[in-house]
């Protein structure tokens, strides 16, 4: 299972989802999926764009926790 790290980055920053929208340009709903961890794909260009938002590597932004995604409902 891949753990997207979005929500945690965005509290430490106290910003909203429509900020991150706006900031990185990326849809609402990307953002939004991202935040829940409900995005099943994710462009890479989505991914550049948080990074450099955040300033952080992919390996801050998203996780690989042995598992299959079942076990996370």
């Amino acid at each position: 299972m891949i753990r997207c790290h979005l929500s945690r980055l965005m509290g430490e920053r106290k910003l909203k989802i429509s900020d991150v929208a706006r900031q990185t340009g990326l849809n609402r709903n990307t953002v939004t999926l991202l935040y829940y961890e409900r995005a099943t794909r994710v462009d890479l260009d989505a991914i550049d764009r948080l990074c450099t938002l955040f300033n952080v590597s992919v390996g801050d932004l998203f996780e690989h926790v042995p598992g299959n995604a079942s076990q996370a409902d």
